[in-house]
């Protein structure tokens, strides 16, 4: 098992060679498989993080079948948690088209599958200087400024969120503590952090983990604890500029046995990158 907390290691695929399938499976054109490793360091308590085997889905398909296209949906189905250890991925075309190719994903450990997510590959909104989008509600901007503020301390040592959050290993996590909080007007949990991998730049598949960075929005309702993700659909808005991602987490309903989440991740230059939105088990207490 690797010892690097650098997230494109973590990301790191094989292509396991046609000798390795069945003759059947070898003539399959539209199949291609992997083996990878779910890292240690990419975990929520002992548990891989749900964003984290949501990028090595969308890595996979691209990598498979991408024709120089990205991952502009990722629908998963979160079946069981794995362990962190060896991991492999099984991709299947779908449909190849001009503009978008669709792609079956599953990750799974020794005979069990893990995670099964269809992917949509096509090329993500163009970001670049005179292509703004005709219309944008971005709450983001308003509330967060493109840097952490001064003094907005890391998760690492000596962070009440260090124990859990083991992805901070891998990249520099800055929550807003006070936005975790219970709001005293019972409105609904707008969480913020800022976030970016360490020695590296963002990349698409970073920026699809952060749409699951957060803890738990049922901390507004005073319901800690494990909660575990049922499915999580994500868009990729654009390609991310260098430099730090800002995301807010919020909610619409928090049930008694069910809760949505929904994430906005927006770069540098003010730009949604992801959304996403998952649907969840709340804690039992």
């Amino acid at each position: 098992m690797t010892d690097s907390t650098r997230f494109s290691d973590a990301m790191r695929l094989t292509r396991l060679d046609v000798g390795d399938a069945s003759p059947a499976d070898a003539a399959d054109t539209d199949r291609v498989d992997f083996a990878g490793e779910l890292n240690a360091h990419w975990t929520i308590g002992p548990k891989v993080h749900g964003g984290a085997m949501l990028a090595l889905c969308a890595n996979a398909a691209r990598t498979a079948f991408g024709d120089g296209r990205e991952p502009v949906a990722v629908s998963a189905n979160f079946l069981w948690a794995p362990d962190p250890g060896p991991m492999w991925l099984r991709t299947r075309l779908r449909k190849r088209g001009r503009r978008v190719n669709v792609v079956d994903v599953e990750l799974g450990q020794g005979d069990r599958t893990a995670v099964h997510a269809a992917i949509t590959l096509g090329a993500p909104e163009d970001t670049s200087a005179g292509r703004a989008p005709l219309l944008s509600v971005n709450p983001v901007v308003a509330l967060m400024t493109p840097e952490p503020p001064p003094g907005l301390e890391p998760i690492g040592p000596g962070h009440p969120m260090a124990d859990i959050v083991h992805l901070a290993h891998g990249c520099d996590i800055r929550p807003a503590l006070t936005t975790l909080a219970p709001r005293s007007d019972g409105g609904p949990p707008v969480i913020e952090m800022w976030v970016r991998p360490k020695d590296e730049r963002p990349d698409v598949l970073f920026a699809l983990l952060c749409g699951d960075a957060s803890a738990p929005v049922t901390l507004a309702v005073n319901r800690p604890g494990w909660a575990p993700t049922v499915q999580l659909t994500a868009y990729l808005r654009g390609v991310p500029a260098d430099g730090w991602l800002r995301v807010i987490c919020t909610t619409t309903e928090i049930g008694q046995d069910w809760f949505d989440e929904d994430h906005t991740v927006v770069d540098s230059r003010g730009r949604i990158v992801v959304q996403t939105r998952q649907l969840a088990m709340v804690p039992t207490g």
